[in-house]
């Protein structure tokens, strides 16, 4: 068994948020002449081909940027702050784990150092809004070497929507990975069926019996595969047993339905697969709890999209597809809904995770006064619905000439934590 989340696994088993298929691009730079900053996220390795000339010079794939220069001739060197930049909108707010700065094939002309910055900033702000945003750095300035993938881990628990990479003072990077957990905002996802084990939505594949051909991450990657290697396929089993992913849902949810997709998988789809669910809701562990039927073994066909309704009722918040005996998928998608607790989960991990100046002012859009919000952000981090529910009662005391209107806002509040 191989888990994303135990402490000997990369970071970079994690998703990766400035991904253009979760929707990543790039919102600003200051300079790209030699080539594009949307070069950062292309998702294939980067690529040289030598003596390959544009009317500005050797084609790389990659961002680089123009030779900087100083002010004068008595100063031709531009100082040690000079700098570059190009700021990414992540395809999904969430938190980031580790970042990779490639300098793949960048050997004369790769940054003498960068540091890499991020912001949130929500909803869907235009580039000068995000340029002018509050920024935390993430990585300081670093050296770095050509031709060299460099992986930083973070450490930092706030959710994100943009990153700043800074090179210093000019020069060429190839690709940019940014790795980390997805954390939508709930109120978006509110009164909405979605795919639970979505990417997107923050489902993680974060178990899986065999990844020997492709990743187990690409089942609930978006959109449809285009070709069998953007599934998940494993080897050909010699034994009794069979093969199974295990995703982590966006929150506690009830399924409705299911989709079990083997589009480009002809000669080598599972014969039959199964769904089991297990709720930790509780406080069980999915690794040791009892799991339950979501959809019985069932008939597979090569090259199709099976769609099956499911019986609501049991929350989940783990789902596991057993193929049988091996082969391959293309996606697993399963329709639902959050359940009260689920949202109330998904809830307190995104207040405790955003920037206090985001959480303040979604609480005074709830209906706080200025200093309640603030109060009631300087609580967090808030463990569980206990202490959220302390901490929204200790705002006020709902007696006296402003009871009426102190439990009103309380209700607000708790609407936007819990349900």
């Amino acid at each position: 068994m191989t888990t994303a989340d135990t402490p000997s696994a990369p970071f970079t088993e994690l998703v990766n948020l400035a991904s253009r298929l979760l929707g990543a691009g790039v919102v600003a730079t200051n300079e790209d002449t030699f080539a594009d900053a949307e070069n950062l996220l292309v998702a294939k390795p980067a690529e040289f081909r030598p003596h390959t000339f544009g009317h500005k010079g050797q084609i790389m794939d990659g961002w680089e940027s123009k030779r900087r220069r100083g002010v004068s001739a008595d100063q031709p060197h531009p100082t040690d702050q000079d700098h570059d930049w190009a700021i990414v909108r992540l395809g999904a707010g969430g938190v980031v784990r580790g970042l990779v700065v490639d300098t793949a094939h960048f050997t004369g002309n790769y940054p003498e150092s960068a540091s890499v910055e991020a912001a949130s900033v929500p909803g869907h702000p235009s580039p000068e809004e995000v340029a002018d945003a509050e920024w935390t750095t993430l990585v300081p300035r670093t050296p770095l070497q050509g031709d060299t993938a460099h992986e930083f881990a973070v450490e930092d628990a706030n959710r994100y929507t943009h990153i700043r990479l800074n090179i210093f003072p000019d020069g060429g990077v190839a690709r940019l990975r940014v790795h980390g957990e997805v954390l939508p905002d709930p109120r978006e996802l509110d009164g909405l069926t979605f795919d639970l084990a979505a990417q997107e939505y923050g489902g993680v594949a974060e178990a899986a019996s065999d990844r020997y051909f492709s990743s187990p991450h690409n089942l609930n990657a978006p959109g449809r595969a285009s070709v069998m290697g953007e599934g998940w396929e494993t080897r050909r089993r010699r034994d009794k047993a069979n093969d199974w992913v295990q995703i982590a849902l966006a929150g506690g949810g009830e399924a409705l339905a299911a989709e079990v997709d083997t589009t480009h998988f002809v000669a080598n789809a599972p014969g039959w697969a199964d769904l089991v669910g297990f709720d930790a809701s509780t406080g069980a562990d999915p690794a040791d709890g009892e799991w339950f039927e979501i959809l019985p073994r069932t008939r597979l066909q090569p090259d199709t999209r099976h769609r099956f309704r499911l019986d609501a009722g049991r929350p989940v918040t783990h789902v596991r597809i057993n193929v049988h005996p091996d082969g391959g998928l293309a996606r697993l998608r399963l329709t639902g809904r959050l359940t009260e607790a689920g949202r109330a989960a998904l809830a307190l991990r995104w207040f405790n995770a955003v920037p206090a100046a985001e959480a303040a002012a979604a609480l005074t859009e709830a209906g706080l006064t200025a200093d309640e919000a603030a109060a009631l952000t300087a609580a967090r981090p808030l463990a569980d619905q206990a202490a959220a529910a302390g901490a929204v009662a200790a705002l006020r005391p709902a007696d006296g000439p402003d009871g009426e209107h102190s439990s009103r806002r309380r209700s607000a509040v708790w609407r936007l934590l819990a349900a």
